[in-house]
């Protein structure tokens, strides 16, 4: 009699399990579509223009809606050259403080520094935007510029040469450097703090010191979880648009020179979406957004792997 009684209830149990697995289910589901969607509908939107120009929408430097011309590698090459610059730049302070953090800093203080190189991450673009046209612009063009090109004589390459505008490549990619540094912080502390203590035990009681232990045996331990941080880094910064269109200079030029004003394809659209007034224009932003939405999908998923490819190892 008792199992009789018990068995409705069972069966409600399964029920509501299988409603609740499917609830998730798609739920789970639903990004990956939005994702989808979101790839048909800008690649459909640009799809007229890529249609049109083919591959010189990707090698033309020639940006004249005017005449119906358009390329997008100056936009392209500025986003990956400021990026590539920001990451040089961020990743050896974002790892020192890491390992800072992970290896050095007393107990006390790591909690308030971790806290405080976090905060980075929660600032408004924009207000990074602000401070770089009222303080770094003016620091760059007054002070640092006219010093790498002359009293360090880098004017003889490529890279330093020209006028010191402050508005330029080289301002967009310190003010990338600054924002994408707590992200690689972040990541690159939790995957050293998660290498196994024997790891450490085990280069000490070879004999190695504590530079060498984390040399040799934390940091080769974690790179791949490092690298994945890194990587992250490097999405975060080809999407950023306010900060680096109000420092750039937006300039649809192509120039060796880091002093040059340049421009972003995040900056591209950002300036003339609301001005674009032909349907070829506003195809071309859109085939802009396709090809910068493809780079960050790919740098995001490839971040991703090695993320959870570093937690495998460790489990």
């Amino acid at each position: 009699m008792n199992a009789t009684r018990k068995l409705p209830s069972i069966q409600g149990s399964v029920v509501a399990d299988r409603i609740y697995r499917a609830t998730i289910l798609f739920f789970a589901l639903c990004v990956p579509l939005l994702l989808l969607l979101i790839f048909v509908e800008i690649g459909r939107a640009g799809w007229p223009a890529l249609r049109q120009f083919g591959g010189a929408f990707l090698t033309s430097s020639r940006w004249d809606p005017v005449q119906g011309e358009f390329g997008a590698a100056p936009a392209i090459l500025g986003t990956l050259l400021t990026s590539i610059i920001a990451l040089l730049i961020a990743t050896p302070l974002a790892l020192g403080g890491a390992i800072f953090l992970s290896e050095f800093c007393p107990a006390w203080l790591r909690q308030p520094l971790s806290f405080l190189i976090d905060l980075l991450a929660a600032v408004p673009s924009v207000v990074f935007g602000l401070w770089g046209v009222f303080v770094l612009v003016p620091l760059l063009r007054g002070t640092v510029m006219p010093f790498l090109r002359d009293t360090l004589h880098l004017g003889v390459t490529p890279f330093f040469t020209g006028p010191a505008y402050g508005p330029s490549v080289l301002a967009a990619s310190l003010i990338l450097a600054i924002m994408v540094l707590p992200y690689i912080a972040a990541v690159s502390r939790e995957v050293l703090m998660a290498v196994p203590r024997s790891q450490r035990e085990a280069a000490l009681a070879l004999g190695a010191t504590r530079w060498e232990t984390i040399t040799g045996a934390v940091v080769p331990y974690a790179r791949t979880g490092i690298f994945g941080g890194i990587i992250l880094g490097l999405g975060r910064a080809l999407g950023e648009t306010m900060a680096v269109t109000m420092v750039i200079g937006n300039r649809h030029e192509l120039s060796a020179s880091l002093f040059a004003p340049g421009y972003t394809m995040a900056s591209l659209i950002a300036n003339e979406f609301s001005e674009a007034t032909s349907d070829l224009h506003l195809s071309a932003l859109m085939a802009v957004g396709f090809v910068l939405f493809v780079i960050t999908l790919l740098v995001n998923a490839v971040a991703r792997l090695l993320v959870r490819r570093v937690g495998e190892v460790r489990a």
